[in-house]
């Protein structure tokens, strides 16, 4: 009888270590790796977004990773349709994936589908956009929960993303975003194990502080300057990119920004820490790859898969 096959989603926060601990065990189960990262998809993007290194890449396959555009629209419907191809081409030759990543909409497509929600015209898109980057977060808030209480009550309303999302489909079609949710998880053909990483707040923080010094010192000013061009997209409306806009604009000092990319990932850390706890398929774990393995093979079952003694 064939084992049925497994993919094993490792999930967490912003620099809590995803990366090196979905090398080690993809290594182990001698399989391959999709990234659900909704940024580091762009091929433009390297280190604002915290991309692998090359030494990472080169260990283990990688997909989803600078595969595609910022002048491209990608979306969750998007990262489902491209995870669920790769997913079927990795089970092809191995039992196990690896799915690591901390997009929580986009986990949540490969494991149970999306709601079905029109398209909105690239004109209103634009708009919200726009709209949004003259006018702040506090405006958007106050506009989503004008036209889409309903929404405002259970979304996240500190991050633009999805208020952003909500507001154009309201103005596109006149109705919630939630009335287009169905409700009604797909089912897959194979086994899903979701572990959620986690460290203490207090070093999970000084994580983020290294990274983000880091990513000034590896040259993140002359990344985003390079962008200037494009930082009205949509794929550049994200933390590290947008404090630095304001600065070479003439908004800010670049001290300013730099403690405001610090301040606004750990915000954002925060954000996915909620995502995350609200499901509780969840194993909590701390970074730690020999763990992982362990919690993956008990809960599937892919023993056999072992590549390593």
């Amino acid at each position: 009888m064939a084992t049925k096959k497994t993919a094993i989603i490792i999930a967490g926060p912003t620099a809590v270590g995803k990366t090196s601990v979905a090398i080690e065990v993809a290594k182990h189960f001698g399989t391959e790796i999709i990234s659900a990262d909704s940024r580091q998809c762009y091929k433009e993007l390297n280190i604002g977004v915290a991309r692998p290194s090359e030494d990472e890449l080169r260990q283990v396959p990688h997909h989803f990773i600078a595969s595609h555009s910022i002048h491209e629209k990608i979306t969750a419907a998007t990262f489902e349709n491209y995870a669920l191809e790769k997913a079927d081409e990795i089970f092809h030759k191995n039992d196990v994936l690896v799915l690591v990543g901390g997009t929580g909409l986009y986990i949540k497509a490969f494991c149970e589908g999306m709601d079905e929600i029109p398209d909105v015209p690239e004109a209103v898109r634009a708009e919200v956009i726009r709209l949004y980057q003259q006018n702040g977060l506090e405006w958007l808030q106050q506009e989503v929960a004008r036209a889409d209480p309903g929404f405002y009550s259970v979304g996240e309303t500190k991050n633009p993303q999805r208020l952003m999302r909500a507001l154009e489909v309201w103005q596109a079609t006149g109705k919630s975003i939630l009335d287009f949710r169905k409700g009604k998880k797909e089912e897959r053909d194979f086994d899903v194990v979701k572990i959620a990483l986690h460290l203490p707040k207090e070093e999970l923080h000084r994580h983020i502080e290294t990274r983000v010094d880091k990513m000034i010192e590896t040259g993140l000013e002359d990344e985003v300057r390079s962008l200037i061009p494009f930082q009205h997209l949509n794929a550049l409306q994200t933390v590290g990119y947008k404090e630095l806009f304001d600065y070479f604009n003439g908004e800010t000092d670049v001290h300013t920004a730099i403690a405001l990319i610090k301040r606004n990932t750990k915000q954002y850390a925060k954000r996915q820490m909620t995502w995350f706890k609200k499901d509780q398929q969840y194993r909590w774990l701390q970074p730690d790859a020999r763990e992982v393995i362990q919690i993956s093979k008990s809960a599937g079952d892919i023993a056999k898969q072992d590549k390593i003694k």
